[in-house]
């Protein structure tokens, strides 16, 4: 069985067993309908994933892992946000009046520092880094730029990127606020780990381990029914994924040249109630 499909039924599990109920509390997300969206959640939950074992899909039903690394790339390649240079819709609902997100997400990694080797964004120094000082223990990207986020249609959830390198693997910490574990888990996982492995071939490295720590783990209790019979299904192994060995530089990466191969997994779970 995939690692992944082990974790996140683990994780759901102990979060329905053994979380706390929001219920009754006041909560900021609602319904459609209006209604208060209530959650379970548990406080710091931590998974690791080598991407030398396998790559981390869950297989109870589909991740659209291409789609999901198109998001990424709109995010840490094209530094953007603008929704309309994204191809999915996942953003349409938090657009404004200029189609944009506000200061957020990949606006923020575009933004230009003085550092000390010359002016540049979040991401060229990361990759810099990389090259020039891998052992560095300063190799981080932050997104949650308090200055402007009152100019962000949404605060960023996975906020923050910390590389480290040991010997010949690049490893990568995922740090996230919030997450809607149904909606967003997932997609979040493989997202990290493709541009993990994206970074690594570009700047000499083997991906290595995938560490993801989530505050606010939470299931949505519209969700709670789907969960359960999602950690029921049949688990299958993990899925072959790698990527065009001839690209050297980010910025040439597209979604292309991801390449999936061996995935079996369950049904797609259609309709799933969004809080907003």
């Amino acid at each position: 069985m995939s690692r992944a499909d082990k974790l996140f039924v683990e994780m759901c599990s102990d979060i329905l067993e053994n979380g706390y109920s929001t219920e009754g509390q006041k909560v900021r997300p609602h319904w459609e309908d209006g209604e208060a969206a209530y959650t379970v959640k548990q406080f710091g939950v931590v998974h690791r994933y080598d991407l030398q074992e396998e790559f981390p899909a869950v297989t109870l039903r589909p991740t659209p892992i291409k789609s999901a690394s198109e998001e990424m790339l709109w995010i840490w390649q094209k530094k953007s946000n603008r929704i309309s240079e994204l191809g999915s819709h996942v953003w349409d609902e938090w657009a404004d009046e200029n189609g944009t997100i506000g200061k957020a997400y990949g606006y923020q990694l575009g933004v230009k520092y003085k550092f000390k080797q010359g002016v540049m964004d979040q991401v060229d120094n990361v990759i810099w880094q990389l090259k020039n000082e891998p052992y560095s223990r300063r190799i981080m990207t932050n997104l949650f730029n308090f200055a402007d986020l009152s100019e962000m249609a949404l605060e960023p959830c996975a906020y923050s990127m910390t590389f480290n390198v040991t010997g010949n693997r690049l490893n990568g910490i995922l740090n996230q606020r919030s997450q809607d574990i149904l909606a967003a888990n997932a997609w979040n996982v493989a997202q990290y780990a493709v541009l993990l492995m994206m970074l690594a071939q570009v700047t000499g490295f083997e991906p290595g381990e995938l560490v993801h720590v989530i505050a606010d783990a939470h299931i949505y209790d519209r969700h709670i029914p789907i969960i359960k019979e999602l950690i029921s299904r049949p688990q299958y192994d993990a899925p072959k994924v790698t990527l065009n060995p001839d690209i050297k530089d980010f910025y040439d990466f597209t979604k292309d040249d991801i390449i999936v191969g061996d995935y079996q997994k369950g049904p797609q779970i259609k309709d799933i109630p969004v809080a907003v």
